[in-house]
């Protein structure tokens, strides 16, 4: 789920593990209000291979395989691939997923060979529900599965990033759309071990002007002024850390303590994280549980200043006692 400042609502999107089926809806929470607002409704169910069993709805059109509303014919899981750009006031969402686009192209009489190849570059405007693919100006990276997309407003943009075989480098997507390389192994001294790997989480500190993640249990900050990364905990090195992977945790802001919180649904355990000290603590939320489900999603309400966990219809939230 990723916050929209300027609407005080969080947004989510993005397939499951295809049980029962995947879908390209979207919908968003408003803790005030206790509502579920769907934003936009499904197109038809599509498999992990296809487009599913009524691929009536989709189109090849302007070199993109989308459906005839507009939205992604193929819609892959979020890992930590989506992101808000409050500029602009739309979800930013690399739409990976890894299958041939080819195929389906031809399977609803389209011609490969008109096939925009660039990032599967997602926005979702939630004022007028509608989806659109950004089309980004060659070169750019590679849309590597479990990579992070982080809005970093200093910049301008967003910093797309991985460090494995898929991809080794960051890169950031300008406001002109276009796509620039700011640090890999190449060029970047230190990048091989400093920078996170793959299926990272992260979150961006507005005052530090750092973008923090968890990858495993090591921690790492991406400076965005000397636009390098650093390794401020290496892997292993301390017990109290939390093990940081995208299917089961979320790390969030909480810019009014100026920290980082992340949940581990498997555990349940809320971490808080001080980028100045480089230090985790695990944190013991006094008053009701946790809920415990299978499908649990969070996120940070910076509006409210809690940490909300939500479960179905369980709504659980945690106010994180003030460090200053």
């Amino acid at each position: 789920m990723v916050w929209a400042p300027d609407r005080q609502r969080a947004l989510f999107a993005g397939a499951n593990h295809g049980a029962p089926h995947r879908l390209n809806d979207v919908w968003e929470f408003d803790l005030a209000a206790m509502t579920w607002f769907l934003l936009y409704a499904p197109d038809n169910p599509r498999t992990y291979a296809g487009l599913g069993k009524d691929a009536s709805d989709v189109v090849f059109r302007d070199g993109v395989l989308q459906t005839l509303r507009g939205g992604p014919a193929v819609i892959g899981h979020t890992w930590s691939g989506i992101t808000y750009d409050p500029r602009v006031q739309r979800m930013v969402f690399m739409n990976t997923w890894p299958i041939a686009i080819d195929p389906l192209v031809r399977q609803v009489g389209g011609d490969p060979g008109e096939r925009f190849r660039g990032p599967p570059l997602w926005t979702f405007n939630p004022r007028g529900g509608s989806w659109s693919m950004q089309k980004t100006a060659p070169p750019g990276p590679f849309a590597a599965v479990g990579a992070l997309l982080q809005d970093v407003p200093e910049l301008g943009g967003q910093i797309w990033h991985m460090n494995n075989w898929q991809l080794q480098a960051t890169w950031l997507l300008q406001a002109n759309d276009s796509w620039k390389l700011i640090a890999d192994r190449k060029s970047t001294p230190g990048f091989a071990r400093s920078a996170p790997g793959r299926e990272l989480v992260g979150y961006h500190d507005a005052k530090r002007q750092l973008v923090v993640a968890q990858h495993g249990k090591g921690s790492y900050h991406f400076d965005t002024r000397s636009r390098a990364w650093a390794c401020t905990i290496e892997p292993g090195s301390i017990a109290t850390a939390p093990d940081g992977h995208d299917a089961f945790t979320t790390f969030c802001s909480d810019p009014s303590n100026e920290r980082g919180i992340l949940l581990d649904f498997r555990t349940r355990e809320l971490w808080t994280y001080d980028p100045d000290h480089a230090s985790w603590k695990l944190m013991a939320p006094a008053g009701d549980p946790m809920p415990n489900g299978k499908n649990m999603l969070a996120y940070f309400d910076i509006a409210l200043g809690v940490m909300v966990v939500l479960n179905g219809a369980e709504v659980w939230v945690w106010r994180p006692p003030t460090t200053n």
